[in-house]
């Protein structure tokens, strides 16, 4: 030890950042001798380095010229992640019966830590071993959710406090992307280096027409209108090559009530869109190469709109449309009507507002949230772009009752429920019917959740189970229609409704509804409730790929799933028929 103690204080340092010593080994070492304490601690390298190593990701957020307490970091940052951790770790139990997580993750905020400490410890935990831990990554993940979402939703109302004319309708469609898409790799950055990309090839491609136009001499980031028409027309008609001819860019005919043509990212990834986000693309690209394009809000089909004249004008006919959807073909101001069929006023020809842009955006996202089929995704989808809408135009009636009827059906959030109900009564008297039958079920929803009640427990040794054959954890294949499956609750008799047998033709099976019925996650992302007769243990057991299954289990096991504490606790004898069933298959594979 007096031989390493005399050693230099720069190379001491340079062997206690080998990669091989942790954190804990460094407290180790710093407890020997004042002399390795004070090497450990004093210019910081060490704990500098173990932060590094410990925490990778973090990096981004420190500037290498500042000088920071790497050891008061690194506490920190430990001590956050075992808060959050001890947090994640308990929802399981207090929340598993919540179908919809409304306010649960609070106390995360009320941590007080630094937003990126808890991020980094969330991500730590999704990204261990990928068949363990699977309900503390199924509420890591929702938390992870929750928390950017909050911090897109900040961003908003920032970008929404700019004038006008700093509002950019590109980076407007970015945060509605985050918003919907908060565990996506989405950034302005990112997706402003693609439409760069493209900006490069229409600049290449107008060069070959005009070697001296002044659009190429335009640098990233300047902001600039050509005021010659002639050279706008050149911009338009390589746009126009670029993006629909060479880049092969479309409007989704198809499949045009899918979300994703929303998203820009998806747009740039999938070269498709609608109306209104493909309009954002080439809007875009026109500003940055000089051409003034503005957003119209036209019924069913958005457009854009380009003035004819040097000056702007307020004559709807001054003005060509372009349609982005439609490969950028220009219309005049009443060919615009064979879109839509129909004849509308001259209002409805007139440039909008960013903001007036993204409600529409938003608007597109609630109706296919209406859409949907009542599954969480759908919810998911109708939750987000009410709280984008609401953020954006947050007096509108209509939408906050329907915000309120949503957590109401949903059974989250009763206390923002009274909330809202209160603003609309503000708002609108003319609503209180509708306002007072919500409250009143709601202050009963709110007195039902200080008494819960105690959930049901199943034993397999009750007489009237003794025809249930398989039990929790069981990954199964359905013998009719094919499908992958995991077991996660049974009934020994069907407990559906009377209309549901009829339409799902229970009837028709040899045993009918006398018969157990199992709850199933489905490999498909669906859960399902399937017949005894109608199952059979899968021959070779996988991993069924559904959003849910970190909420029952906890663990994958190559041949069955490990019901977690919670799902154990209502079927508690389920796992070691479990066991026994795989024990028996092997058995009889071998």
């Amino acid at each position: 030890l007096a031989q390493l103690t005399d050693l230099p204080a720069e190379l001491l340092e340079h062997i206690l950042c080998f990669h091989v010593l942790n954190h804990i080994d460094i407290c180790n070492v710093s407890c020997t001798c004042k002399r390795l304490h004070d090497v450990c601690h004093g210019r910081g390298k060490v704990w500098a380095h173990q932060h590094k190593l410990r925490w990778p990701r973090l990096q981004r957020f420190y500037q290498q010229n500042e000088s920071y307490d790497w050891l008061k970091e690194f506490k920190t940052r430990h001590m956050v992640g075992q808060q959050i951790r001890r947090t994640v770790e308990s929802i399981s139990k207090r929340f598993f019966t919540e179908v919809v997580l409304g306010d649960s993750f609070a106390e995360i905020e009320s941590l007080g830590a630094p937003e990126h400490f808890c991020a980094d410890e969330l991500l730590e935990i999704l990204n261990s071993d990928k068949r363990k831990c699977l309900t503390l990554k199924y509420y890591a993940k929702k938390i992870l959710y929750f928390l950017r979402q909050q911090n897109i939703l900040r961003n908003l109302k920032v970008f929404l406090e700019r004038p006008p004319e700093l509002q950019s309708a590109l980076e407007g469609a970015v945060l509605v992307d985050q918003y919907c898409n908060p565990l996506a790799d989405v950034t302005l950055e990112s997706i402003s280096a693609q439409i760069e990309e493209i900006t490069d090839k229409v600049k290449k491609n107008l060069r070959v027409k005009n070697a001296t136009h002044p659009s190429l001499r335009a640098s990233q980031g300047d902001c600039f209108v050509l005021e010659n028409l002639e050279f706008q027309k050149q911009v338009i008609c390589a746009l126009n090559a670029v993006l629909y001819d060479q880049l092969q860019y479309k409007g989704n005919e198809r499949d045009y009530y899918n979300p994703l043509n929303s998203y820009i990212h998806q747009v740039l990834l999938r070269r498709t869109g609608i109306p209104i986000s493909l309009s954002v693309l080439y809007m875009t690209l026109a500003r940055k190469l000089g051409v003034p394009l503005e957003p119209v809000n036209f019924p069913n089909h958005f457009l854009l709109r380009w003035c004819q004249n040097q000056r702007r004008s307020d004559d709807i006919y001054d003005y060509v449309y372009i349609d982005a959807f439609g490969k950028g073909k220009q219309l005049a101001a009443k060919e615009c009507e064979n879109l839509i069929r129909h004849q509308v006023g001259a209002d409805y020809y007139s440039a909008i507002s960013t903001s007036e842009l993204l409600l529409r955006m938003v608007g597109n996202l609630l109706n296919i949230g209406k859409r949907g089929e009542g599954n969480e995704k759908s919810y998911q989808l109708l939750r987000d772009s009410l709280d984008l809408y609401l953020t954006i135009n947050p007096d509108n009636v209509q939408y906050l009752l329907l915000q309120a009827r949503l957590y109401f059906h949903l059974g989250i959030w009763p206390e923002k429920v009274l909330d809202i109900l209160q603003h609309i009564q503000a708002l609108d008297p003319s609503q209180h019917g509708a306002v007072g039958y919500l409250v009143q079920h709601t202050l009963e929803h709110i007195q039902h959740k200080r008494h819960p009640v105690e959930p049901e427990v199943k034993k397999r040794s009750v007489p009237e189970h003794r025809d249930v054959l398989y039990s929790v954890g069981l990954i199964m294949k359905h013998k009719r229609s094919g499908y992958n499956c995991v077991i996660y609750g049974w009934d020994p008799k069907c407990t559906m409704s009377q209309e549901w047998i009829n339409t799902m033709r229970v009837h028709q099976l040899s045993k009918g509804a006398d018969q157990p019925f199992y709850n199933v996650l489905v490999q498909d992302g669906t859960c399902r409730y399937a017949a005894q007769e109608n199952l059979e243990p899968h021959s070779a057991p996988l991993e069924i790929a559904h959003t849910e299954v970190g909420r029952y289990f906890s663990e994958f096991s190559d041949t069955h799933y490990i019901a977690n504490e919670e799902l154990q606790a209502r079927y508690p004898e389920d796992m070691c028929k479990t066991h026994r069933t795989v024990e028996e298959k092997g058995c009889l594979l071998s």
